[in-house]
């Protein structure tokens, strides 16, 4: 990975640090280049770059993905394809729940809790969104810089399943030590799989194992199968709403939000939480310290508290303590007890008079000294100030950057609050507003409230069925939507040039979008053309009935036939294989049976007369044999018998 630093991927994310590695891709920190704001790319596995199914996937699993907004949801900025497929995410620099774990901490049932609780809430948003993770387990539970829990990989799982190049080992979708049995069938896999992995997370994180777990993935999962999880007593009162998570029958499990709210349920017979001992990603002062580093890093040496998280929703507020490390607050108090007011001494006994003056000009010294000191010393008392900065528009990383350069120039310590709102003028991620004002004077332990935006707000979908192409544009205009890509396909009840249904992406009919979304329409083309089927050799009333069976008429008109029976059909037109309008008109052409004729009579006739009787019978006078000037005597064949329309007919004279 070391090779790659430094790589610039779609002229804009240039990677500074490696933070791990996994079966299918590679993280790395990165510097955006363009907002200059520190950001976590990962790069897939180099086997997916040919894959067309997988891309086909990925670029529709990413910008739907991007499209989910969540305070615990890892946001995704960007996607690309450079060498490989390749996803910008949230930088999280608090470490995953694996790396915790992998250094041997345990958490409490209090802090578990809080995880699965946070988890809870993310996963019930989007599953109400008709999104399914598929991959819950503790490497995909990231935290910040400021505490809160993240879900990483949305939609990943989804489209590493439909990729022709497979992940060493099993090629089960999700982590098999964390799977719910349904997901070694072909069934749907719904919310309920990800509740069941949470489950087993939780477990894990409080105990340090996971729970039914076999030698591969498929004994895992057939151990699984049939068996409830079993929930060890330290999990404490969270054991009845994770034994009924564990449930190997999807139907007998809570969904996310049930499982939130049984969590928080339990809540009350549990202690306070402490706070969770961050792993953290990499070590950030050998990268900043380094000729390529990230100017969105903080200096070598400092650090930052912990952000508490006070609010709940979707839209939660996020108080964040960002002042000046610890060692700078000691040396502060050692500052202020050697620049104390100074003692002053007792009056002096009495000397002599010519020391006198001298005397009282010491006192008044020292007398001056002790009010300047005491001044001092009041000065000191006052809280310090620092005039606010002005971070409005500004990327909230800039922001909390500024923020914190202020206060620690400062030497002191503000409250940073952090409010979510949609905006239509300033893009997601930056600064809307601020409180106070720029340039206000404002003292130590105050608070200063951001107000950044969330993005371009959310607006429901009209129902577009039915409406013609230019009403539905219309409807989506008034609606704060655009009219994107417009399909056609047939229709059997949809008249042509009315709208059939809409999409965005994959997703067929969503209820909602952010404003100025483009919907991708269908328009119907009308019916479908009918093919022609092969009737010959069928009667009249079958063929009529499987041309109306298919939207066809039929029109059926008669005709000899040598070689077909009469009242079969003989043919089509037109022919079977071609295509024909709904509603259109067949002619199904059927035999007669053979047109015969019956052969004349020769007798009181002349050569002549006979040769023409035939010839107007509709038969072909042959060999005359016989006096020239014979009468017809003969026929072959004779007089009255019935023969094919177009028979030879031999003539014999005699005088």
């Amino acid at each position: 990975m070391t090779e790659q630093l430094g790589r610039v991927l779609g002229g804009r994310y240039r990677l500074t640090a490696a933070i791990g590695t996994g079966s299918s891709a590679e993280v790395y920190q990165a510097d955006d280049v363009t907002l200059r704001r520190r950001v976590a790319v990962k790069v897939l596995h180099p086997g997916l770059a040919g894959d067309e199914a997988f891309l086909r996937r990925f670029r529709a699993e990413a910008r739907a993905a991007a499209a989910l907004s969540h305070p615990h949801l890892m946001a995704v900025y960007d996607w690309g394809e450079d060498d490989g497929p390749y996803l910008v995410l949230e930088f999280l620099g608090g470490g995953s729940l694996r790396a915790m774990l992998d250094r041997g901490t345990r958490l409490t049932p209090s802090q578990a809790l809080v995880v699965g609780l946070e988890t809870a809430k993310a996963l019930d948003f989007a599953h109400r969104k008709g999104f399914v993770h598929r991959d819950i387990k503790p490497a995909n539970l990231l935290f910040g810089d400021d505490g809160r829990l993240r879900i990483a990989d949305f939609g990943l799982a989804r489209a590493l399943s439909e990729a022709a190049w497979t992940e060493p080992g099993d090629g089960l979708v999700g982590t098999a030590r964390y799977a719910a049995p349904e997901q070694g069938s072909a069934g749907r896999i719904d919310g309920k799989a990800d509740v069941y992995a949470l489950g087993l997370v939780l477990i894990e994180a409080v105990t340090g194992s996971v729970p039914l777990t076999g030698e591969s993935t498929l004994a895992t999962l057939a151990g699984r199968a049939d068996a409830p999880v079993p929930v060890p007593a330290a999990m404490g009162p969270l054991r009845p709403v994770l034994e009924r998570v564990g449930q190997p029958d999807p139907q007998k499990r809570p969904d996310a939000g049930a499982f939130g709210k049984a969590l928080l349920a339990a809540a009350v017979d549990l202690d306070r939480p402490e706070p969770l001992p961050l792993a953290g990603t990499i070590d950030v002062t050998v990268v900043a310290g380094s000729s390529d580093a990230d100017p969105t890093l903080l200096p070598p040496g400092s650090s930052s508290e912990a952000t508490t998280v006070v609010g709940a929703g979707d839209d939660p507020t996020v108080v964040v303590r960002s002042g000046p490390a610890t060692a700078v607050f000691d040396g502060l108090e050692m500052f202020d007890r050697e620049a104390g007011p100074a003692d002053e001494p007792a009056p002096a006994p009495p000397e002599r008079r010519r020391r006198t003056s001298r005397l009282w000009l010491v006192l008044a010294l020292v007398l001056l000294l002790g009010a300047a000191g005491a001044g001092y010393a009041y000065v000191r008392s006052l809280p310090a100030t620092a005039v606010v900065p002005r971070v409005v528009n500004l990327p909230l990383a800039d922001a909390d950057t500024e923020l914190f350069r202020v206060q620690e120039e400062a030497v002191l310590e503000w409250l940073v609050v952090r409010n979510g709102q949609f905006s239509e003028i300033v893009a997601e991620g930056h600064v809307i507003s601020q409180d106070p004002e720029p340039g206000t004077v404002l003292e130590d332990g105050k608070t200063v409230t951001l107000v950044v935006s969330r993005g371009l707000p959310f607006v429901e979908v009209p129902g577009l069925e039915g409406a013609s192409l230019e009403d539905a544009e219309s409807t989506l205009v008034d609606a704060g939507l655009t009219l994107g890509e417009v399909t056609q396909a047939s229709h059997e009840t949809v008249e042509e040039g009315l709208v059939v249904d809409w999409a965005v992406g994959d997703e067929a009919r969503p209820a909602e979008l952010r404003k100025g979304s483009a919907v991708d329409v269908v328009v119907s083309s009308g019916p479908a053309p009918r093919t022609v089927p092969n009737l010959a050799g069928k009667t009249a009333q079958q063929a009529e009935d499987e041309l109306e069976r298919i939207g066809l008429d039929a029109h059926v008109s008669e005709e000899f036939s040598a070689r077909v029976d009469k009242g079969l059909v003989i043919r089509t037109q037109p022919g079977s294989g071609a295509s024909v309008e709904r509603g259109g008109t067949v002619e199904v052409v059927v035999s007669k049976g053979q047109d015969l004729v019956v052969v004349p009579e020769f007798r009181g006739r002349t050569f002549e007369q006979f040769k023409q009787a035939l010839i107007d019978a509709g038969l072909l006078p042959d060999e005359v044999s016989g006096s020239a000037r014979g009468k017809p005597s003969a026929s072959d064949p004779e007089p009255g018998e019935r023969v094919e329309r177009g028979s030879t007919v031999d003539i014999f004279l005699r005088r």
